[in-house]
């Protein structure tokens, strides 16, 4: 009884140190919504193959169709296999380690990120980035290249990152470092928060 109870602790633990946006799991996904989601490609990543190859993924698409909801289920499933997770609004993200530079955590914080098994970094391409928060982005990827797995999700078509970055050369780098992707969903078409609450996702996806 003791060992079930261990088994069933580790998840539960994993899953709050998380802090994921969204409850989303796996079986509550609504793959009848017409957004282009594949059912049978998003049922094969939730098997977190990607996580043990140390591979990444990319959730594009409009505001709306539910790229948090979907990176949040990702994460959670990975949790439930017992892998580590770590949601981060990419923004804020850079609020902390602009923080962290100044008060001495930057090292402690970035080892920190780099051992997550599986780091969401939501709202790719809303941040203006400076040179600082380029240096940062780029040093992250790099501590957790072909380590480590990163779960992006953006607004902005991935034909636009390199223009986004800003610089030329950083950008190289950046992208670089991310690597290539697994083939990863594109939900479009119909926002979701315009359906609720006929679907059985969270209204407050994005």
């Amino acid at each position: 009884m003791r060992r079930t109870n261990a088994t069933t602790a580790r998840p539960a633990h994993v899953l709050r140190r998380a802090r994921l946006k969204q409850t989303a799991v796996a079986e509550d996904i609504d793959y009848r919504h017409p957004r282009g989601l594949d059912r049978a490609l998003f049922r094969r990543l939730l098997a977190s193959d990607w996580v043990r190859g140390h591979q990444n993924i990319l959730i594009t698409g409009p505001t709306g169709v539910g790229k948090t909801y979907l990176a949040c289920a990702l994460a959670n499933a990975a949790c439930r296999q017992g892998y580590t997770a770590l949601y981060q609004r990419l923004p804020r993200l850079f609020e902390e380690l602009a923080i962290a530079h100044a008060d001495g955590r930057y090292l402690k914080l970035m080892a920190a990120l780099a051992k997550v098994d599986v780091l969401v970094l939501d709202d790719w391409g809303l941040a203006i980035l400076d040179g600082e928060r380029r240096r940062d982005l780029l040093e992250l990827l790099d501590e957790r290249y072909q380590t480590r797995s990163t779960l992006v999700t953006s607004q902005l078509p991935v034909a636009h990152w390199h223009d986004a970055l800003g610089d030329p050369t950083l950008a190289d780098a950046i992208l670089d470092r991310f690597g290539p992707p697994r083939p990863s969903p594109q939900p479009r078409r119909e926002s979701l928060r315009k359906l609720q609450p006929k679907l059985t996702e969270e209204p407050t996806t994005a």
